[in-house]
């Protein structure tokens, strides 16, 4: 292992999830550093994203995939401390920012060569961190599975979300038409403010019927979802002909009682994928499709992260609560300060 100074302590701070359940389970703990394997760095963790799989894997319904850490986190930022065997593109000292399937809510994470990306010029620790698991799922629903293009028309549920400010941005910065719910006024401003043509208050409004009137009863061609259940349904009635749902979560469940009419008859798509399950490979070319493609808007300014909060990696469990609570806007964010120990 190529470290940097030989100054890697031999234990960490990570936050683990003691038992499932609710917030209170995410305790402070000591672990041993993780050995970056072969074609995987080690990074000192300066911030790390929250997100609902965490959520979900706290509460014990999303066990790490085979060979996962157990401590939660999908997405971190920070500097190279260590390289493992194959490694060469990035030196130690390096700040870069990395997709991984586990093991972020730490002060060091191995994470794969592959999955890590540079850090934006300007970039603060915690704007790095907010990137990777939204960007990489955004990008590959949107613009390779559900085959989004300029001039087209997009629904995104859940606008305010991390996901959500990420897909509006995206799409409108490429020439589409963002149409996105939220459910308070101020969410649905700030989703205008990023860049949506109209956000739809889904508590006072029916957005099948808001959809329909802003198209002209046509509908629009791509719908990102994270809601399932009986959103099902009412995505076919807003899609156009050769529409695409892409479903990426399933909040209002994973089941449906579906009329398949619509499908047949409008010839649409339905589609979907999860991210943490895939392999280094595929993982690591999406990567690159977003160093090519969207990490020049990053540099430039054209589009941004949205920060919601950022909080202490030993406040985890406060940070579950305000991601629970739906009140956020944009990421929530952990920081791992220097002397947290």
């Amino acid at each position: 292992m190529n470290d940097q100074n030989n100054q890697i302590p031999e234990d960490m701070l990570a936050m683990e999830i003691s038992e499932p359940g609710g917030p209170e389970q995410l305790v402070a703990t000591r672990r041993p550093l993780p050995r970056p394997g072969h074609g995987e760095i080690l990074i000192r963790v300066a911030a790390a994203g929250v997100n609902r799989p965490d959520v979900m894997q706290r509460a014990g319904g999303y066990p790490p995939p085979p060979g996962a850490s157990d401590i939660p986190g999908l997405e971190i930022s920070g500097t190279i401390a260590a390289l493992g065997p194959g490694c060469s593109r990035y030196q130690p000292g390096e700040t870069v920012c990395a997709l991984v399937s586990g093991g972020g809510y730490a002060e060091y994470c191995a994470a794969p060569e592959a999955q890590t990306l540079p850090t934006p010029p300007g970039y603060s620790p915690a704007q790095a961190g907010a990137l990777p698991e939204n960007f990489f799922t955004v990008w590959t629903n949107l613009f390779e599975r559900g085959s989004l293009r300029a001039g087209e028309r997009l629904l995104v549920h859940g606008g305010s979300s991390g996901i959500g400010t990420t897909a509006i941005q995206l799409a409108a910065n490429m020439g589409v038409r963002v149409f996105t719910t939220a459910g308070s006024a101020e969410k649905c401003a700030a989703c205008r403010d990023l860049g949506a043509e109209l956000a739809i208050n889904y508590r006072d409004e029916d957005f099948v019927a808001a959809v329909k009137s802003a198209t002209a009863g046509e509908g629009v061609d791509v719908i990102l979802d994270m809601v399932g259940g009986d959103y099902v349904q009412r995505n076919f009635s807003c899609l156009r002909s050769e529409g695409r749902l892409v479903q990426i979560a399933f909040l209002g469940g994973p089941k449906a009682d579906l009329n398949l009419a619509p499908v047949m008859l409008k010839r649409l798509t339905l589609t979907g994928s999860t991210l943490r399950a895939q392999s280094v490979e595929s993982k690591g070319r999406i990567a690159g499709a977003l160093e090519r493609e969207v990490w020049p808007l990053l540099a430039s300014g054209a589009i941004a992260p949205v920060i919601d909060s950022e909080m202490p990696l030993k406040e985890a469990a406060k940070a579950h609560t305000r991601m629970e609570s739906s009140a956020h806007i944009g990421k929530i964010m952990l920081i791992c300060d220097e002397g947290i120990s």
